[in-house]
């Protein structure tokens, strides 16, 4: 059966114990943004304090993270996870405290700060444990390994929001609070407890040069860039399509056609997971992210919300596939002792695009209505097509000499060695 290839991965001694516990955890860290955002309204009555403690919360997330990568590279996971929880843990009683006892707006938002800033980076640390499990003699099957991450975050986006939904409509805003900081927790603390699967940290006799460590490269720089146009997609996206549903009375609708949306996504996903492509990576990212493009066009021709849902099976289906590219270039790309960083700094500037756009296409669409939103997912979905072809041919010399690396061997940012004639890439 096709499925094999994700049993096979899961399979493999130590994959299933490290990534279902991330995958418990990513469902609370799914829950914790809107967690608060409810936790706020349900005690101020008013969204826009709801707003500044969800957006304190996005800063200090987007901000911290890398910092927080930077210390598992340097020092391990199983030695930075445990604290990071406590910390996160605590920051969490702290905001629920502040909302309990009607603290001013200032002291919730820093409560907020305080959430955001110690979020276990458990996304980043599953996939950093993928990369050292599989790059020696499995290198082949990377692009599984993140397929079945991309689909356990979508799976968890899923369930997250509508868990915390369900319990704040029945009056229980703190418990959706509660239960997402449980579950983070819970999932981290059994994620620390495999010791086995866990990279190993830089040693300072054996570090690599600062060169090496360094993440201002051509090629990263190329994915940082898409993932912040991935982003600004993302957040406009969002709000064009509340705006559409709204613009033609039919507010309802909204929900289906982010159920479709998403539900194209997790079929795309699996599905793309389960083959082997014998296109080069840097090359799927052109022709996927020139589909995406073609379906944000769409958007803007479309006139009701069930044309809406058409269109947004063909963006919801070229997601998956991009947030599957996107971690096998940087593995290829960057030095395995700033891996986590990495993984890290992407997800870090996809939350700034998207906090940007969804402040943006707000007012564009005041000013312009919905398809002034929708010309903003269109010019982020160019944008990243022109990236795609701008860095192509700089991603794929660094695609094939990853390719070309002898297993079992340690290849460095910038080697460029030189492998058979024509050699392909392991994707």
């Amino acid at each position: 059966m096709p499925s094999a290839n994700y049993r096979s991965l899961l399979r493999t001694p130590g994959a299933a114990a490290f990534f279902l516990p991330a995958s418990l955890g990513r469902v609370g860290l799914a829950m914790t943004s809107l967690s608060i955002v409810w936790l706020v309204h349900s005690h101020t009555g008013t969204f826009s304090a709801a707003g500044l403690v969800g957006g304190g919360f996005a800063v200090t997330d987007a901000l911290v993270a890398p910092q927080l990568a930077r210390l598992v590279d340097r020092f391990g996971q199983t030695r930075v996870l445990p604290p990071t929880l406590v910390a996160h843990a605590l920051a969490v009683a702290v905001l629920v405290s502040l909302v309990a006892a009607d603290a001013p707006g200032a002291a919730l938002t820093l409560g907020g700060a305080l959430v955001g800033a110690s979020v276990p980076q458990l996304s980043a640390m599953s996939a950093a444990r993928w990369a050292a499990l599989l790059r020696t003699d499995r290198a082949a099957e990377l692009p599984t390994a993140f397929a079945l991450e991309s689909l356990s975050n979508a799976v968890a986006f899923l369930v997250g929001p509508m868990s915390v939904s369900a319990l704040a409509a029945t009056g229980h805003p703190v418990a959706g609070t509660v239960l997402a900081a449980s579950l983070s927790v819970a999932g981290g603390t059994l994620l620390a407890a495999q010791r086995g699967s866990a990279p190993p940290p830089a040693v300072d006799g054996a570090a690599p040069t600062h060169a090496d460590r360094s993440l201002l490269r051509g090629d990263f720089m190329v994915l940082m860039g898409l993932n912040l146009a991935l982003g600004v997609f993302f957040g406009a996206m969002q709000v064009s399509v509340t705006a559409f549903v709204v613009e033609h009375g039919a507010p309802g609708a909204a929900a289906p056609i982010f159920a479709v949306s998403s539900g194209s996504g997790l079929l795309a996903g699996w599905l793309y997971g389960l083959r082997r492509w014998r296109a080069a990576a840097p090359v799927q990212l052109l022709v996927v992210s020139g589909a995406l493009m073609l379906g944000t066009l769409l958007l803007l021709t479309v006139g009701s919300p069930f044309g809406l849902g058409l269109a947004v099976v063909l963006t919801g289906a070229t997601i998956p596939p991009l947030l599957v590219l996107f971690p096998v270039l940087t593995e290829a790309t960057v030095h395995r002792s700033v891996l986590t960083q990495a993984f890290s700094w992407l997800g870090s500037a996809g939350a700034a695009g998207s906090a940007a756009a969804a402040a943006t296409s707000g007012w564009v669409i005041d000013s312009l209505g919905a398809r002034g939103g929708f010309a903003i997912t269109a010019t982020a979905a160019a944008a990243m097509a022109l990236q795609s072809l701008a860095g192509l041919r700089l991603l794929q010399s660094t695609a094939s000499a990853a390719a070309d690396t002898p297993p079992g061997t340690t290849r460095l940012p910038g080697d460029r060695r030189r492998g058979r004639p024509g050699g392909r890439p392991r994707w």
